[in-house]
């Protein structure tokens, strides 16, 4: 088959803007063959270059005693002691799954615990956050169902318990959801595998499934706007196996138990290009790839396709050739290919044959490391107008509004479809705050959250992006886990608009700040942008997954709330209600600032509600719905009626941070005032609990309708 002519409408459907293609040009100083044009394309689109986010990428916080290995490898790697470490990474799967939503989120999953099984680590947990448009959009109800079987469908047919996450629904996901999936594992510390190749004349190893057309030009897909031609896009989306990648995970961590891995990398986004390429690079090596040799599911495939497939369950290794046959029997075993394709090389080169024609060579180096890098232009966010006059409502009447939305109703139907238990090690399921999973043999814990208030980033990033990060700890802290590190997730809109980069270099801002304040420094991550349909974009969504330890059973704080316990505010209230969720689901506005975040007040808090794990039964975090909707999660959770002593709009459902609602005795209550007093933590005993009915002030209701509201509203909305 001819290769194309090189056109300019060829040149713009590769995702390259013509002052790229003549950079392009002036490397290789000839024009490029049509399978080099789709490396390049591949390498230097926004979803594997970063080109538009690398420079502002640099300045966040990635280093501290905790790290092993921060940014740049397929996963961060954090110490948590006695020679263990925890492996983990988010990254998103929007546009494929808005185009074809069930194997969109399920590639998304199996993408994730790739890229932390590539490193040597066993997953042992995982989470996702979604978003989609509104509930009467009528795509919807697909999107949600579609996405959710895909995620428990890869997620349990796998083996790893997903164990938290995140849903919400807002119209300006309409044209857009988002699929942020996380994965994380354990590793011995001794015992990681890293990317880069050494070595000359070692073999190039491919490791898994076959190759098919599946998926080809994904990663340029994903750096692009949708428009009406959505459909056409559909080829573009992988198909997944979970089977297969069980059998892949069992064989890639028992090769590397043979001794015979020089580095290892798994084929992600760009496929074989993208892998080698960075194996070459990071080794300081070249690459010639014989793709005749490529184990192929499809006849007559093209030196493009191989190149920028992007095939499901796939790896590519550097190997030791004296160990070649262990290698081999391994793979075999697992009934999975093992295939030589290539060699490294001294020359800067990559050097793509197929049939004994050369179909590309660039020098490889270069073609890494020269990708464009933009300082976009970028404008501050306005600060927003204040919030104008907010009518009290009917705190029962308020909190029915809440519960009724699925942004706040209960997510049982959501996490009811993933398996929760499977490794046996799960110690807190999802619903209520952050995951928990035991780590195997020892008395320690590893907690895992995410979270993201997009409404607040819009309104005010850089608080937004600070409140993200803040919130990430809150949810650790209130389960008694030491906040560790985190990974985050960028989702925007187009960055060539100066307002949306604003929005993104704002958000980094704060994120930084956050991290360095509360000594959770990011470790990995993604950035995805151009989330847009028709020039509209998202809302802004820089999603925090963090990590925590816990290291002795006794001091997680899982307990439930019970007849006779009190109800202690920890922080300050002032009635913060600007962009608040009952302003949204009440009032319908979207109005006012985001709250602002006192990094110094979150990490005391933090810090005492962990010091003071043995006088408190139940604890949760204040966020969206403020500390009525925090109450009645804890009343409906363990089947019992609560009262708070306020009645008031501003301090029952008002969103002011560093917050955290505590449950205990009266003689820990106690307790707990006097270590309060000593740390200089603002603590306020503002209800009990008791009875049938959830009681605000003088208002009240039964504590069952309601519960059956909650319970059902999520449901009801999109099932």
């Amino acid at each position: 088959m001819q290769d194309p002519a090189i056109t300019d409408d060829l040149i713009a459907a590769h995702g390259l803007k013509p002052d790229e293609y003549a950079r392009i040009l002036e490397i290789i100083g000839r024009e490029p063959t049509f399978t080099e044009l789709g490396i390049f394309s591949a390498m230097w689109n926004e979803h594997c270059s970063y080109k538009s986010s690398k420079k502002w990428l640099r300045t966040l916080p990635t280093e501290g005693p905790q790290v092993i290995c921060g940014p740049g490898e397929n996963a961060g790697i954090v110490d948590i002691g006695d020679g263990q470490c925890v492996v983990f990474k988010m990254e998103s799967h929007n546009h494929p799954s808005y185009i074809e939503p069930y194997q969109g989120a399920a590639t998304g999953v199996g993408g994730i615990l790739r890229d932390v099984f590539t490193m040597g680590a066993r997953p042992i947990a995982a989470m996702n956050s979604l978003s989609f448009g509104a509930p009467s959009h009528h795509k919807t109800r697909q999107l949600v169902n579609g996405v959710v079987a895909g995620v428990g469908g890869y997620g349990n047919c796998f083996g790893v318990p997903t164990i938290g996450g995140e849903v919400r629904f807002d119209p300006a996901y309409n044209g857009n959801c988002l699929v942020n999936a996380f994965a994380a594992g354990l590793a011995d510390t001794d015992k990681i595998f890293y990317s880069a190749a050494s070595g000359v004349g070692m073999p190039v190893v491919y490791l898994g499934a076959k190759t098919g057309r599946d998926g080809v030009g994904g990663a340029t897909m994903a750096s692009a706007e949708f428009d009406d031609t959505i459909e056409d896009k559909r080829p573009t989306v992988q198909v997944g196996d979970p089977f297969t990648e069980k059998r892949l995970m069992e064989a890639t961590l028992e090769l590397m138990a043979t001794g015979a891995v020089i580095s290892i990398q798994d084929m992600g986004a760009a496929g074989l290009t993208c892998s080698a390429v960075e194996m070459g690079d990071k080794g300081g090596l070249g690459v010639r790839l014989d793709l005749e040799k490529v184990p192929q599911r499809e006849l007559s495939m093209t030196a493009y396709e191989m190149m920028l497939s992007e095939s499901q369950e796939r790896m590519l290794m550097v190997l030791k050739p004296e160990l070649e046959a262990e290698a081999r029997a391994v793979f075999v075993k697992w009934d999975l290919d093992f295939a030589i394709v290539g060699e490294t090389i001294a020359e800067d080169r990559f050097l793509v044959m197929h049939n004994g024609v050369v179909k590309a060579d660039l020098p490889l180096a270069t073609l890494s490391g020269s990708a464009p890098e933009y300082d976009r232009p970028w404008v501050p966010t306005p600060a927003a107008a204040p919030l104008g006059d907010v009518i009290g409502v009917d705190p029962i009447d308020g909190l029915n509004a809440l519960i009724s939305s699925p942004n706040y109703a209960g997510k049982q139907w959501v996490y009811e479809q993933y398996d929760q238990q499977v490794m046996g090690d799960t110690a807190r399921t999802p619903g209520a705050g952050s995951g928990i999973v035991r780590v195997h043999g020892t008395d320690k814990s590893l907690a895992f959250t995410s979270d993201v208030t997009p409404r607040y980033v819009k309104a005010n990033p850089v608080e937004g992006g600070k409140q993200a990060v803040a919130e990430a700890y809150r949810n650790l802290t209130a389960v008694g886990a030491k906040p560790l590190a985190t990974t985050d997730n960028m989702n925007f809109g187009n960055p060539e608009k100066p307002e949306i980069m604003g929005q993104f270099v704002g958000a980094i801002q704060g994120i930084g700040e956050a991290c360095i304040a509360l000594d959770m420094p990011i470790v990995s991550g993604n950035v995805s942008l151009y989330n847009e349909t028709d020039g509209k974009g998202i809302l802004p969504t820089p999603t925090i997954g963090a990590v925590g330890i816990i290291m002795h059973p006794d001091h997680i704080i899982g307990g439930q709330i019970r007849e006779g316990h009190v109800l202690l505010l920890v922080g300050e209230t002032h009635g913060h209600l600007g962009q608040s969720a009952i302003l949204a689901e009440v009032y319908g506005r979207a109005e006012g600032d985001a709250p602002h975040v006192d990094l110094a007040a979150e990490k005391r808090n933090g810090d005492f509600i962990r010091a003071n794990h043995h006088l408190i039964n139940t604890c949760t975090d204040l966020s969206d719905g403020g500390l009525a909707l925090a109450a009645f999660e804890m009343a409906e959770a363990a089947g019992v009626g609560v009262t708070l002593d306020a009645e008031d709009t501003p301090t029952l459902f008002g969103e002011d941070q560093a917050r955290y609602l505590i449950a205990c005795n009266l003689d820990m209550a106690d307790a707990l005032m006097v270590a309060a007093g000593q740390a200089g933590v603002p603590l306020a005993m503002v209800g009990k609990v008791g009875g049938e009915h959830v009681t605000f002030g003088n208002h009240s209701a039964p504590l069952a309708p309601l519960a059956a509201t909650f319970r059902s509203a999520f449901q009801n909305a999109v099932a």
